[in-house]
């Protein structure tokens, strides 16, 4: 069993063909497509966050929403590039759409994806330390994060405040219940899921990895996920961690579908440098149902995790998403023991 979510990238473009063709529309689109998925039995809504970029940023008025229209989805991002953030005002906006969501909100966050512009967070107001790199920079902001998001006080209140102080250090508000225990960390390294693990997050592990073995990439991705669940029992964590990987996985059960993706050409890893790093990119999967299941059957990646996020084409527009994610949870998902 697993739960199963969809990640939309987002985009919007005025190109023709294209059915998301503003901002607006890729706001109002992913609600929708939540409300949708919620319908179908899909257990989460993800949505990637870009910033300078025809895509989604600001994470928490999209999330707040889809909270609001929506009763029982997990309501996520993949991820927040904590480069950019302010940790003590994100405590704040995700502890409203947590609260608006009744205790749904699933937070992805890392150091973020290769960027539209040079050095972005520091138009943000933001520059590493004399000891550290933006990386670095990405994990201190995280840190502080989590310790808020605990809800111990820490600020001084004022003797003179203009309404009444609950007595004690002061914390940020609203605070939500439980939120702590649902963060996740976007690991590209072996090391770095180690590091979450100890930090007490949840593992997010996308389709890019760092090379570190020269392995097909679904074999290094599970070996990845091993590494952190040793490393979080070494921490002595008391819950169980949760642990997701994302595909871009289509059935051909339509022209249309073979029109758009029945043409092949991602079956393959492919090998490529980002930010001076070998990476590895994993393979695509479109085809039949019957020949998705054998060759999801052989995907390692997949098997170790708890949680399955399938990529979607969101500028093909709501109603044919709707299509593609229920396609597998049909004719798919089932033969797998996924549901």
């Amino acid at each position: 069993m697993k739960k199963i979510g969809f990640l939309s990238f987002g985009h919007w473009s005025p190109e023709r063909g294209s059915q998301v063709k503003t901002a607006s529309d890729v706001l109002t689109q992913s609600i929708e497509l939540a409300v949708e998925a919620e319908k179908l039995g899909i257990d989460g809504a993800y949505y990637r966050v870009h910033h300078f970029a025809r895509q989604l940023a600001s994470p928490f008025p999209l999330l707040a929403a889809v909270g609001a229209r929506t009763s029982s989805i997990e309501i996520g991002t993949g991820v927040i590039d904590m480069r950019y953030e302010n940790p003590l005002y994100m405590v704040e906006d995700a502890g409203a759409a947590d609260l608006i969501s009744g205790g749904r909100l699933q937070l992805g966050i890392s150091r973020g994806s290769p960027e539209q512009v040079i050095d972005g967070w520091r138009y943000f107001g933001y520059q590493p330390r004399e000891d550290e790199d933006h990386a670095a920079m990405a994990r201190r902001h995280a840190a502080v994060f989590l310790k808020q998001l605990e809800g111990e006080g820490f600020a001084q209140p004022n003797p003179q405040p203009m309404f009444p102080n609950p007595p004690g250090l002061l914390r940020l508000e609203p605070h939500a219940p439980g939120l702590r225990e649902r963060i996740w960390w976007g690991a590209a390294s072996d090391a770095t899921a180690r590091w979450a693990a100890e930090m007490g997050m949840n593992l997010q592990s996308s389709t890019l990895k760092t090379d570190e073995t020269g392995e097909p990439f679904h074999i290094q991705q599970a070996n990845q996920i091993r590494a952190y669940r040793e490393a979080w029992k070494a921490a002595g964590h008391e819950r169980e961690p949760r642990v997701s990987v994302s595909r871009s996985i289509f059935a051909l059960m339509t022209p249309e579908d073979r029109m758009y993706f029945g043409r092949g050409g991602k079956e393959q890893d492919q090998v490529g440098i980002i930010d001076r790093t070998r990476s590895i990119f994993g393979r695509g999967y479109a085809d039949e149902p019957d020949k998705l299941i054998e060759q999801l059957l052989a995907d390692e990646g997949i098997a170790e995790a708890d949680t399955l996020l399938l990529t979607v084409p969101n500028m093909l527009g709501v109603e044919y998403n709707v299509h593609v994610l229920d396609s597998i949870l049909r004719h798919v998902a089932p033969a797998l023991g996924w549901r």
